[in-house]
């Protein structure tokens, strides 16, 4: 599927980055894909780390994105994407995103997300899909 993605963590950056790609998504007269990632540990052997209640809590991510993505099309207005679909997957956000980012006209992040480093002025998973996105990148501050 094509149009514009969004990835969303639940932070304030996120939450300004989903405004900016479902605006965006409406201009250009295009689906709007919001992405949601249940971040999961990395094991030392390499490959994530499959934990009991990770299905559990993808769902929660997935209601939580879906909120965020009503709330915001309540404020949108005029454009609207053509549609908008919310999807939640367990893994790491970069990875998730990176790969998305294959189907995707363009890839939207937040420069900031839930780490704990907040002087940085892009966080680590927005300079990682900057860089190895397979389609242009905007990063909303």
């Amino acid at each position: 599927m094509s149009g514009v993605y969004v990835g969303i963590d639940g932070s304030g950056h996120s939450q300004t980055a989903l405004n900016w790609a479902m605006r965006e998504a409406g201009y250009r007269h295009e689906p709007l894909t919001v992405i949601a990632v249940q971040e999961v540990p990395i094991s030392a052997w390499g490959g994530n780390m499959i934990l009991p209640d990770d299905a559990i809590r993808e769902e929660q991510t997935r209601k939580a994105a879906q909120e965020s993505a009503d709330k915001a099309m309540a404020e949108l207005g005029t454009p609207a994407p053509t549609s908008v679909t919310v999807t939640a997957v367990t893994g790491q956000a970069t990875t998730a995103l990176i790969e998305a980012s294959k189907d995707a006209d363009l890839l939207v992040v937040g420069s900031r997300g839930v780490g704990g480093f907040t002087r940085l002025v892009v966080g680590s998973t927005s300079a990682q899909v900057v860089h190895h996105a397979h389609c242009p990148v905007v990063v909303v501050r």
